[in-house]
């Protein structure tokens, strides 16, 4: 019996899971519980919590939760002349406390590093771990690097060490992490790039082709190792850097277990099989859309894939001070 495979539009749908319509109204009982997540002095939600998540947080007196509007509301009890350091301190203090009573799987009973609240009216950071329960949108920055042969092109792919706590043992970008508190998305692929591949960071800012990004909002799945059904908007910004052939890729750190140059027809096949972690198909197919190799003439779905790549997100992405986080 032949196996299962996947087309790239349902590789997408096993990403870009959330569901179209208002996020308040969405079709299911399960949608009508999410909770708005909000910031002081700011009527717009910051994050989309579930119901669930709302009840086992061990909140401090620095949060409000109003049950009957669905909200919780950030509102520190202390130095609220700099919201910059009072809101941190208090969403530290409550991922301490979650930590402390080993209340989510996704904490991992351990801290990470700080990603800012995009969109917020002035600087903020949460854990890593905890801004999935908190439904924020999270940045990751993807690099493609593939090297061109005189017949074919070949792309570089490695796979995620099975220690890894989300989707071990997948195909992943090239070099990917997500964008910290206060770095910008190229500086992480500098970053990253020495750490995951052993790429100088001089080949990296004189190579690299800047390709824009790719949104959507996902809902935590088992193999991200955490409460599944947790939301998680993301944006992913993409960079493409093609190598000479003398020029390879190698495991540079634990969270690479062995690096592949994959023709493309091969990356197809992975894909198909849906051995690349979930958003990191959504990089390739977007890199072979700008390549020319998915087109309009030998993909049915091609105008909708494109589309689904580049979804408007339900949170805010910019101040309304004009502050970039």
């Amino acid at each position: 019996m032949a196996s299962l495979t996947k087309s790239y539009l349902d590789l997408i749908n096993d990403c870009d899971r959330f569901p179209y319509d208002h996020p308040f109204k969405p079709p299911g009982d399960h949608w009508t519980k999410i909770y708005q997540f909000l910031l002081p002095e700011d009527p717009r939600p910051h994050g989309f919590m579930l119901a669930e998540t709302v009840k086992k947080m061990p909140w401090t007196s620095d949060f409000v939760i109003d049950h009957e509007t669905r909200t919780v509301r950030l509102s520190p009890s202390q130095d609220k002349g700099d919201l910059s350091i009072s809101c941190t301190t208090a969403l530290s203090k409550l991922v301490q406390r979650a930590i402390d009573e080993d209340t989510f799987r996704v904490i991992h009973r351990t801290h990470s590093e700080a990603y800012p609240i995009i969109g917020a009216n002035f600087p903020v950071s949460l854990e890593r771990y905890g801004s999935t329960l908190f439904g924020i949108i999270s940045r990751g920055a993807h690099l493609t690097v593939y090297t061109k042969t005189a017949s074919e092109m070949k792309i570089w792919v490695p796979r995620r060490s099975p220690d890894l706590f989300t989707y071990p043992n997948c195909l992943d970008t090239t070099v990917a992490g997500g964008v910290a508190f206060g770095e910008g998305p190229f500086e992480c692929i500098v970053r990253e790039g020495d750490e995951e591949a052993s790429l100088p960071e001089d080949v990296i800012r004189n190579r690299v082709v800047h390709c824009g990004c790719i949104s959507y909002v996902g809902l935590n799945d088992p193999k991200g190792d955490g409460e599944t059904g947790l939301i998680a908007p993301d944006i992913m910004y993409v960079y493409d850097l093609e190598l000479p052939e003398n020029m390879v890729c190698k495991q540079n750190d634990e969270e690479v277990k062995e690096f592949y140059l994959m023709t493309t027809d091969e990356v197809k096949e992975s894909l198909a099989k849906t051995e690349f972690k979930t958003n990191s198909a959504l990089v390739m197919i977007d890199f072979f859309i700008r390549h020319g190799i998915i087109t309009a003439e030998n993909e049915k779905n091609y105008a909708e894939i494109i589309a689904r790549l580049h979804r408007r997100l339900p949170l805010p992405t910019t101040s309304q001070q004009g502050h970039n986080c």
